[in-house]
């Protein structure tokens, strides 16, 4: 029989081993847009500041800036200069010798972005190429080896304190330059991997974090990049997201510490993949992220970092309407500058970082401090609110000037206490009538602002809005007979349509269950309490359509066959026409023949399988540019330079097998290609290898 003592150990490691399963088990439960063991009132807190600051500056400056997009005659280069112009370390290191950016201000760069009615600023702080825009002590691969000789970072974080400005940190998880890195640029043939030690560069990183968190004051927001590769991986987020935390609790830290974002989308897809926001990248989301923090970062032209040779820079109205559209989606903006070698921001930034800041003037409390719009749509504005005692203001960004100078606003029932424009010096209350089914301010017959105008609008209690009803329109064709679905926005409403393109009334046909239709067919319905229209009304058309009759064929092979090619391209070129460097027959539409990582395209064609007469939804999610054609139709255009993007189309096709052919290009930047498809009886799934189909070749 044990002893008291022994039984009393084996209880207490047992206790102990319990207390860490259960510590270890609410950290892998923990949400991933907050800290463990974080509560959600905890975590409000933390982000209370960002998320009232709507607006900030991104920076992108490191050597790439000594070249400025240009090397060996190809001017199309950006940050990412060392990679896509295939410049050897050696090579790239000697833009250390003539880094001297003898302009720079960081008085002068805080002061613009203050002016520009930006609340914090995000500097790289290590970009891809792996040099260090400040004292690191773990590296002499920055910016004190270089002319300047000075910590950029060091005089940012004083400026900022001077400002009141929020200073925040990018810092890139890849690193070109490190030899403890993997993976190597594919590219990279004469720099082996052998005796690398990946364990040891993040220990590296590790303390050129410790550096950025220890020695330059409290610092907002921790922005990490480049961890798509296959060497990073969301439990290493998780350790790298405790660790940051652990040295300032309270810094934010974006989502790309960890592994799990969609593409340039910038959303984790794992409920619990660590980061505090999502980081949409050159792109606004077409209905925001509800429930998650964002922030969309955005180029003014079409680089990050400086390209003396890019003049294609969006003009402030619209950067200006980007803001807004954010704002009204619960969004931050991050709106990117690329300094000079010499330490200045380009003038054309500098003159609509300037316009914009004398509109933030007159309308900044309309994206200050501002929550998401109550309108699922607005046409020809975009809308913020925010509590104002006991009721709601309303911000209507005012993108269209009404003709009639009558601005409508359908579905609301609120009673009003004041209509006024911001940009009005004299702040005269606007007259407001109410119909139905909204109510109506008159604006006057010109807008008085150069860009967009913001009514402000006050409301009694919080904004009671009754939207259009919901029409299941997701597949717009059919064939035979369809039963259209019509769903209320709101509690305690009937919904009354039409058929022959007419606005509903009182009278109209009241929606009892869903509607048959046999051809093709406008539907018109609307929200009505009793007889009184209470809302806007929604439309849709769905249009009867022919089967595209399949082919049948006796002597089939699986598989689809492939053309490869090599070139650089920004959109999709004419395969057709090219001869290409290999060509045959794969089992699926994959890479597995291309012979090397970027600048490369494929063309794929054969036969798929489809089981029964219906319409079918195609999807191509690709990086770069990809297009889908079904019995030689373009069905799926999802071309041009982006991120892992999803791009679907339909095709009525009758059961049987199909020509397709999909064409895709990859210029840089991670690559990806799958094709799905999916019907009303058959769920989205990738197209599978046993529906691709060849004809047999023949002697």
């Amino acid at each position: 029989m044990a002893s008291i003592r022994s039984i009393s150990e084996r209880v207490l490691r047992m206790l102990l081993l319990c207390a860490i399963l259960l510590v270890l088990a609410g950290r892998e439960s923990a949400r991933g847009q907050s800290a463990p063991q974080e509560s959600k009132d905890a975590y409000a807190r933390r982000m209370a500041w960002w998320s009232d600051a709507r607006f900030g500056m991104f920076i992108h400056w490191g050597l790439y800036a000594v070249p400025a997009g240009a090397w060996n005659g190809d001017s199309s280069h950006g940050e990412w200069i060392r990679t896509t112009a295939q410049i050897p370390v050696g090579e790239y290191e000697k833009f250390v010798a003539k880094f001297n950016p003898v302009k720079f201000d960081a008085r002068a760069w805080v002061r613009t972005a203050k002016d520009a009615g930006m609340k914090y600023i995000v500097i790289t702080s290590k970009h891809h190429d792996g040099f260090c825009m400040f004292d690191a002590k773990a590296s002499e691969f920055d910016v004190m080896a270089t002319p300047f000789g000075r910590d950029v970072l060091k005089e940012l974080s004083a400026a900022c304190a001077e400002e009141g400005m929020k200073l925040c940190f990018y810092y890139s998880i890849m690193d070109w330059h490190h030899p403890d890195y993997l993976p190597r640029r594919e590219w990279e043939k004469d720099r082996s991997p052998a005796g690398a030690d990946y364990s040891r560069y993040i220990s590296y990183m590790k303390s050129e974090l410790k550096d950025l968190l220890t020695n330059y004051g409290e610092i907002g927001v921790l922005w990490f990049d480049g961890e798509w590769e296959s060497t990073w991986n969301d439990s290493l987020g998780r350790d790298l997201y405790a660790y940051v935390r652990s040295l300032q609790p309270n810094i934010i830290v974006n989502n790309r510490v960890g592994a799990s974002r969609s593409g340039l989308e910038g959303f984790s897809t794992r409920g619990d993949a660590p980061g505090d926001f999502g980081t949409p990248e050159q792109e606004i989301p077409a209905k925001g992220l509800p429930g998650v923090r964002w922030e969309s970062c955005m180029t003014m032209n079409d680089h990050w970092g400086f390209n003396a040779h890019d003049q294609n820079f969006k003009s402030t109205r619209e950067l200006l309407r980007n803001l807004a559209e954010i704002a009204s989606k619960g969004g931050n903006f991050l709106l990117n500058v690329g300094p000079t070698a010499e330490g200045v921001f380009p003038q054309s930034s500098v003159e609509r970082l300037k316009e914009m800041g004398a509109w933030m003037k007159t309308n900044g409390e309309s994206i200050y401090g501002t929550s998401a719009s109550p309108f699922s749509r607005l046409v020809g504005a975009y809308c913020t609110q925010k509590s104002v005692g006991t009721g709601t203001r309303l911000y209507f960004h005012i993108l269209d000037w009404p003709k009639d100078g009558i601005w409508r606003v359908p579905g609301l029932l609120n009673k009003t206490t004041r209509a006024v424009l911001l940009s009005d010096a004299s702040a005269e209350p606007l007259p407001v009538a109410y119909q139905d089914d909204g109510l109506q301010v008159l604006l006057g017959s010109e807008p008085v602002e150069p860009y967009h105008s913001v009514l402000a609008l006050d409301l009694n209690g919080a904004p009671e809005v009754v939207e259009p009803p919901v029409i299941d329109a997701d597949v717009p064709i059919f064939v035979g007979a369809r039963d259209i679905t019509v769903a209320p926005s709101a509690a305690g409403v009937d919904i009354r349509y039409t058929l022959d393109g007419t606005v509903p009334t009182a009278t109209s046909a009241r929606l009892a269950g869903p509607i048959a239709i046999r051809g093709t067919t406008t539907i018109l319905a609307r929200c009505f309490r009793g007889i009184r229209p209470v809302s806007a009304a929604s439309s849709a058309t769905f249009t009867k359509v022919v089967l595209t009759p399949s082919t049948a064929f006796s002597d089939m092979v699986p598989g689809i066959r492939y053309r490869y090619f090599e070139g650089e391209w920004d959109s999709l070129p004419p395969f057709g026409a090219m001869i290409p460097r290999k060509e045959g027959v794969l089992p699926n539409i994959s890479f597995s023949p291309r012979s090397q990582e970027d600048h490369f395209g494929f063309e794929y064609a054969g036969w798929v399988t489809v089981p029964e007469n219906a319409v079918y939804s195609f999807y191509t999610d690709s990086d770069d540019g990809s297009r889908l054609y079904i019995d030689g139709s373009l069905v799926v255009d999802n071309d041009g330079l982006h991120g892992m993007t999803e791009v679907r189309g339909i095709a009525a096709l009758a059961g049987g097998a199909h020509a397709i052919r999909v064409t895709f290009f990859e210029k840089t930047g991670g690559d990806g290609l799958t094709v799905s498809y999916s019907s009303e009886h058959m769920p989205k799934q990738r197209i599978p290898d046993s529906e691709l189909t060849i004809e047999r070749k023949r002697p």
